[in-house]
């Protein structure tokens, strides 16, 4: 086949397909993006870069600015993409992420050429992320409900384009309509389980950035987000810090992620959420157990979690994070937020344990049960990592993402 992949920054959840299609040897495989991969690309893989033609006009509507920068991106594609065309590539299948609304036009350039598109979330106004905390959401209003009907203008144009559709699971499937849900086929990207083995032998360690460093069998706690912000949790687990050290005095708290800006949500009024946070329980905690990790390379991140005795994962009701997954495949324990996404994977007391995502208190007693009871804490670890190989390997994820292609390329699935 001549495969074409759209991602605003390839590879993303395309890596292990493309190289696995690059491995038969019999595709031609392009790739479109805005930047240069931070991945080495499989050997044979054209990438092509498109970059915005302009920037946003001045005095554009503050509802409609997401919508104009993502036509802008879109025309820029298009434009990449028909340059392509006059090359001479025609593509069997087009496999894109329309996040940032790179696909919109695409189906004018390659008018019949089946489009398999990756849909992360839609946006809900009730029962989802939106109205889920009210100490840092205001109440809704129609200019709130507003703002979250624009953010899925560019989704909507876009299902109404797919030929088929890709959920990486079944809670992110399920915040679409449901008119759109039965195109939708749920299968994760899947991890790599050789990358992140099990548990390392007792010489393990791991430096990190102030110096300190961790050695196995050392009570260590993890806590990981790509930025430290509300929606992964950072307020609940930080208000935790306290009473986690009053219950285990030697335990050594890791926080990865950076410390600037957000990946989710609204920034903070005042400064960096983790400031904001850290402030609150300032004097009530003991500095030297605390380690601020920043954003770890991937070996670096993997090591921890081998280290980890105990990791922490909250989340509102949104998008899961690949992080747990790999916890899980390392066999950390985990402490999990009773929140959908969550408990789509964790079973509390099978593979871990489930808290509230509000309850600073009930975190530091999970944390602490698992540091205490470490016969537990290996039970749930273990049971973690063969849920995790089970369902979300690669082996598990890699065979149905590359028959979903072949499928929606041929036309018996989709339009």
């Amino acid at each position: 086949m001549n495969v074409l992949f759209v991602h605003q920054g390839f590879p993303g959840q395309y890596l292990h397909i493309c190289r696995a299609l690059a491995q038969q040897g019999n595709h031609r495989l392009v790739a479109m993006g805005m930047q240069q991969p931070r991945t080495p690309l499989p050997k044979g893989v054209q990438h092509v870069i498109y970059g915005a033609s302009r920037g946003n006009g001045q005095d554009v509507h503050p509802l409609a600015l997401e919508t104009e920068t993502k036509v802008i991106r879109a025309e820029a594609c298009a434009a990449a993409a028909e340059q392509l065309k006059r090359q001479g590539f025609q593509p069997d299948i087009i496999c894109g992420h329309p996040g940032w609304g790179e696909l919109l036009f695409l189906p004018y350039v390659w008018p019949d050429v089946p489009i398999l598109m990756y849909q992360e979330f839609y946006y809900q106004i009730r029962g989802f992320d939106y109205d889920f905390d009210p100490e840092f959401q205001a109440e809704l209003n129609w200019q709130k409900c507003a703002k979250a009907h624009m953010k899925n203008a560019n989704t909507l144009l876009n299902l109404e384009a797919a030929s088929w559709n890709v959920a990486p699971t079944g809670f992110q499937r399920s915040s679409f309509p449901e008119r759109f849900q039965q195109r939708i086929s749920v299968i994760h990207d899947g991890i790599d389980a050789g990358a992140a083995p099990a548990k390392a032998n007792a010489g393990l360690t791991l430096t990190l950035r102030d110096g300190q460093e961790l050695r196995q069998g050392e009570p260590i706690i993890t806590f990981v987000n790509r930025t430290i912000e509300p929606y992964r949790g950072c307020h609940s687990f930080m208000r935790s810090i306290p009473l986690i050290q009053e219950l285990q005095p030697n335990a050594r708290i890791v926080i990865v992620g950076a410390e600037q800006g957000v990946s989710y949500g609204s920034v903070c009024p005042q400064g960096e959420w983790k400031d904001r946070f850290m402030a609150e329980i300032e004097g009530s905690y003991d500095p030297s157990g605390l380690h601020f990790a920043g954003s770890l390379g991937y070996a670096d991140f993997l090591n921890l979690l081998k280290l980890s005795q105990a990791h922490v994962y909250l989340t509102y009701p949104f998008v899961l994070s690949w992080s747990l997954l790999e916890a899980m495949s390392t066999a950390c324990a985990i402490v999990g937020s009773a929140t959908a996404p969550v408990m789509e994977v964790i079973r509390d007391g099978h593979n871990g344990l489930l808290v509230d995502f509000f309850s600073p208190k009930a975190i530091a007693e999970a944390v602490d049960q698992l540091l205490r009871d470490r016969k537990l804490a290996k039970q749930l670890g273990a049971q973690a990592r063969n849920d995790a190989l089970a369902r979300y390997s690669l082996e598990r994820c890699l065979p149905r993402q590359l028959e979903l292609i072949d499928l929606v390329a041929s036309g018996a699935l989709g339009r």
